[in-house]
């Protein structure tokens, strides 16, 4: 089982190699279309702004191949920047996502009195049971840098709830459709757990 690591110019791939290597994951580069085809799971990382990742992936001809790639039913993941473009769009630019996940990405309001951008560690606690939360330890922590937030249309697709704030969605899923707002790959033996459980899928 290959999970195939999307090449697209944004996201620290070497770090997420590494991990996946850890968990015992076979995992390879995909910059096409027929190599996204080819392997059996995807992870979309990034990092940036949403136009410019939408961009990136517009001219490496690769949306529609994750799209055709989500409705084979093979498991794709999304973290940091890739959560983000699996949804409709996001207040940060004007372009369109990919449309797998109903919903946007919004700014965190500094009027909370918070620091925009969120960075550094923050609980992740699971809003229902599932695969990728398997196993996880209570008080889990996890690595986020990250200035706008998912809000999905709908409420059953949050996964896992963080607070900074305000209670946001850190992790959402529809069917075979997931995503991570923190940094699976720099959150120790917690993202660890996650990317176990990915490559598990």
């Amino acid at each position: 089982m290959t999970v195939g690591i999307v090449d697209y110019g944004l996201g620290n791939l070497g770090s997420v190699r590494n991990m996946l290597k850890r968990v015992g994951a076979q995992s390879v580069s995909v910059r096409t279309a027929d190599e996204i085809a080819e392997v059996d799971k995807v992870l979309l990382p990034g990092v940036g702004a949403f136009d410019t990742g939408v961009t990136r992936l517009a001219e490496a001809g690769l949306i529609d191949a994750l799209r055709d790639f989500a409705g084979t039913g093979r498991p794709l993941l999304g973290i940091c920047l890739g959560m983000q473009l699996l949804l409709d769009g996001s207040d940060e630019g004007v372009k369109s996502g990919l449309g797998l996940i109903p919903g946007r990405s919004v700014r965190f309001d500094e009027k909370l009195g918070i620091r925009v951008p969120h960075m550094g560690w923050n609980l992740a606690n699971p809003a229902r049971e599932d695969p990728l939360v398997a196993e996880l330890p209570e008080e889990s922590r996890f690595y986020f840098v990250h200035s706008y937030h998912v809000v999905p249309e709908r409420a059953e697709d949050t996964l896992a709830i963080t607070d900074y704030g305000i209670p946001f969605s850190s992790m959402v899923r529809t069917g075979n459709v997931m995503g991570a707002q923190f940094h699976p790959e720099k959150s120790h033996t917690f993202g660890m757990t996650i990317m176990r459980n990915f490559a598990a899928l």
